[in-house]
């Protein structure tokens, strides 16, 4: 055994560990009884306890430094170690498993106060949760990441190489033609109608799996659940997807479904060799949403493959409103101002994502404190969205992540979308029958291709380099924002 064989076994447990924990977080939001959160959270910080003395173990460094790499995916591996052996050193073990033990207990603190509607509720456990967030963020850029910002070396946690005056740049120019064209379908007239109706759950959930089966999603080494937030979990051979029923809403479900197999068919489709290494899983969290989003919007939206759609609702409900084929497509595409970020349309999407992020840099600068959050929030979505909250679980309470500590993941989820338009324009270039297949319900030519061009390398390549990889250019906003344009202007007739 060598150096470098030594490091990668001795990684290899440590990753089977971490799906063990996974694992846990996975029954927390799916099974677990409620009763059982104090304890969850002991057991999560266990675990996470043991998690941090491996990351952090002296020979780890001993290795690192005797390791020679056989070619450069063995040099990739290196490298991605160092950096999480640094990370994990710069935090401390206690502060990693209260970390563990708090977000554990205040996620379920949050889906009560979300169902009560009761900021006073989780505010407790708020404050608690990002406290110790800001004390992670100051460790880490005590320890050099973030360029020695708090805020920086979080969301480097999330994208490697963002940062957040970069991201504040894109946002500043993007914002301008997204507000220009929510304001122009403000004023269209004939806009879509919504879809009416009464669709029971259990039918919602049958087709929500022929969805994911529809988009590649291997059965054998997945399940589909209901969770309060939908989300994915796991990686190689053990990757889950939940998704949330309305039964006045099925839009809801499906496409709920259709993101987060978007994020799971990622996880299957790395290369077997790097099951349980540093490159066995998505590389970051901007390029996973980018999976995710072109699974949803620009293949599950698009014309052809909601007339797919619109028959097999039309199969399992016997009823698709009253709509035709092209009406159920312009309502699938419905634009309208909301609450909800994960309902959000298209167009309104990213400035949801542009105001949670706002706000966290007013958290991580001190400029604003857990108790004044839902104020700020209220306000800034008046201005953004021109309407004022009605309760909170459409506001403060709709997200779960600021309950389990993830400062600097919001943005992930537009450069997911900037990262999905680039691929789509490649994609359509290098198959240009890809319509005839959607509109038969098979997603597959789409899918084998993001599967060979991104999934198969897993954490291979840095995130930007993976984009310009498979699309043959450097990611930039200008294909997300001719996208939107194009397609919502064609549906208002603009």
């Amino acid at each position: 055994m060598t150096s470098f064989d030594d490091l990668i076994a001795y990684q290899r447990d440590t990753e089977a560990l971490n799906q063990i924990s996974g694992r846990l977080g996975w029954d927390q939001e799916t099974m677990m009884p409620r009763g059982a959160a104090e304890q969850r959270g002991e057991e999560m910080a266990a675990i996470e306890a043991v998690l941090h003395a491996r990351r952090t173990d002296p020979r780890i460094g001993d290795w690192l430094a005797a390791a020679e790499a056989p070619d450069a995916a063995g040099a990739r591996m290196i490298d991605l170690i160092r950096r999480g052996y640094d990370r994990n050193r710069a935090t401390p073990a206690r502060l990693a498993s209260e970390l563990a033990r708090t977000t554990s207990v205040a996620q379920g603190v949050w889906a009560e106060a979300r169902a009560r509607d009761d900021v006073a509720h989780f505010l407790p456990a708020l404050e608690r949760v990002v406290a110790l967030t800001r004390e992670k963020g100051a460790a880490l850029a005590a320890a050099g990441f973030g360029g020695g910002d708090p805020y920086d070396a979080l969301l480097d946690d999330y994208e490697s190489g963002a940062t957040a005056e970069t991201l504040a740049a894109l946002f500043a120019r993007m914002r301008p033609r997204l507000v220009a064209l929510s304001e122009a379908i403000e004023g269209a007239a004939n806009p879509p109608v919504p879809l009416k109706g009464q669709f029971p759950a259990a039918t919602q959930m049958a087709l929500a799996e022929e969805l994911g089966t529809a988009f590649g999603y291997d059965w054998r080494r997945g399940r589909l659940d209901l969770a309060v937030h939908p989300f994915s979990s796991g990686s190689g051979n053990d990757v889950r997807v939940t998704t949330r029923v309305d039964e006045t809403d099925p839009f809801m479900c499906f496409y709920a479904a259709i993101h987060e197999v978007g994020h799971a068919t990622y996880e299957q489709s790395v290369d077997q060799a790097w099951l349980l290494t540093p490159l066995g899983t998505g590389v970051s969290m901007g390029v996973h949403e980018s999976q995710s989003r072109i699974y949803e919007n620009q293949l599950g939206r698009g014309r052809a493959f909601t007339g797919w759609l619109h028959r097999r609702m039309a199969d399992r409900f016997g009823a698709t409103g009253g709509l035709s084929a092209e009406a159920f497509y312009r309502t699938v595409n419905r634009v309208e101002r909301g609450y909800i970020r994960t309902e959000a349309d298209e167009v309104h999407y990213n400035l949801h994502v542009m105001m949670r992020f706002d706000l966290e840099r007013q958290i991580f600068s001190g400029d604003l404190g857990p108790a004044d959050l839902e104020a700020a929030w209220n306000a800034r979505f008046a201005q953004d969205f021109g309407m004022s909250v009605d309760r909170p679980a459409n506001g403060l309470l709709q997200d779960v992540h600021w309950s389990v500590g993830l400062f600097g993941y919001f943005p992930t989820y537009t450069l997911g979308n900037l990262y999905a338009g680039c691929l789509n324009l490649a994609m359509r270039a290098d198959l240009p029958d890809l319509d005839t297949h959607l509109a038969a319900g098979d997603a597959r030519p789409a899918t084998a291709w993001l599967a060979e061009k991104v999934q198969r390398h897993g954490a291979l390549y840095p995130p930007a380099e993976v984009i310009e990889r498979a699309c043959g250019f450097a990611p930039d906003e200008g294909p997300i924002l001719d996208y939107l344009e194009t397609k919502f202007r064609a549906i208002y007739g603009l």
